[in-house]
């Protein structure tokens, strides 16, 4: 059994308030928008070398607590630390639970179309007949959920033909290295930052029975592929834009997502010295661009 507690707040006070409740014996603490679920919700898309985006202006902060006969004055003592003495906090228990399997009941099959699936390993694939990628959720992005990597894998489904070269540059666990090869492409290449991303998406190959090449980004390249794809985040997409372009073969064709609509246009000025590029597919509020080399 655990306790949990959650005091709403404001955005001045919910990072110092966090600290203290950490400094009180927390074994975990989450910020999240009270205003959740109602018209005053206020999603956040932070990334790499954006300007730091602050909380919400309401904040609830939730802190989890193993059971002691002082916690409430622990907590209490927390929340005067930051001048928040009078603000009423919330106590619940939290009942023991099989983490994994709760889990997993979270992440179901994900149909991209007809053609492709993806699939945890703990589920049956639901048509057979289909493409079916075993995939689990893991610390390297990309499990096909989230709208960037459904637009991707949506154009690859469309894009790949037999044979076709492709890089995928930001590659995650894999998926769309793993997905193109599944279409038929020849020659796949994933590169990425991060070991651990490159370590899922070998694992993730494996799993599949599909051959990648893997490097990691510090690495010289010189090949050119007839299809380029990136899900990665605007800013680190502008400052590749010379390298990511270079890659891309002539007659070859360019995919960049990890865009939210509002940044289009400075993705695009950012290629067009290389590769005139148009918004290609819309999700959520999220885009892909996509573009060819003469």
């Amino acid at each position: 059994m655990w306790i949990s507690a959650a005091t709403t707040t404001d955005a001045s006070r919910a990072e110092p308030l966090s600290e203290a409740l950490f400094a009180a014996g927390a074994i975990s603490v989450s910020v999240e928008d009270a205003e959740a679920g109602t018209e005053f919700e206020t999603p956040q898309f932070g990334e790499p070398g954006s300007p730091e985006t602050p909380l919400w202006r309401t904040s609830r902060v939730v802190a989890l607590f193993e059971p002691g006969d002082d916690l409430q004055q622990r907590i209490a003592d927390a929340k005067e630390k930051v001048s928040l003495g009078d603000t009423p906090t919330e106590i619940a228990e939290v009942a023991e639970q099989d983490w994994v399997r709760l889990t997993q009941s979270q992440f179901d099959p994900i149909r991209i179309n007809d053609r492709l699936w993806i699939v945890p390993s703990w589920h049956a694939a639901p048509d057979p007949h289909a493409i079916n990628l075993e995939l689990d959720p893991g610390l390297a992005f990309g499990t096909g959920s989230h709208p960037t990597t459904w637009l991707c894998l949506e154009w690859l489904c469309e894009k790949v033909s037999r044979g076709d070269t492709l890089l995928d540059y930001g590659c995650g666990s894999g998926i769309l290295a793993l997905a193109a090869a599944r279409l038929g492409a020849a020659g796949v290449l994933g590169v990425d930052i991060d070991d651990r991303a490159l370590e899922a998406a070998a694992d993730n190959a494996a799993r599949n029975g599909v051959e990648l090449r893997l490097a990691h980004s510090k690495q010289v390249l010189t090949e050119q592929f007839d299809i380029v794809v990136a899900n990665i985040l605007t800013n680190p997409l502008c400052v590749l834009a010379p390298l990511i372009s270079a890659r891309v073969a002539p007659a070859g064709r360019l995919a960049l997502s990890g865009v939210l609509a509002a940044q289009a246009e400075q993705v695009i000025a950012a290629y067009a010295p290389y590769i005139a590029l148009t918004v290609g597919a819309t999700l959520d509020g999220w885009i892909l661009l996509e573009g060819g080399k003469p």
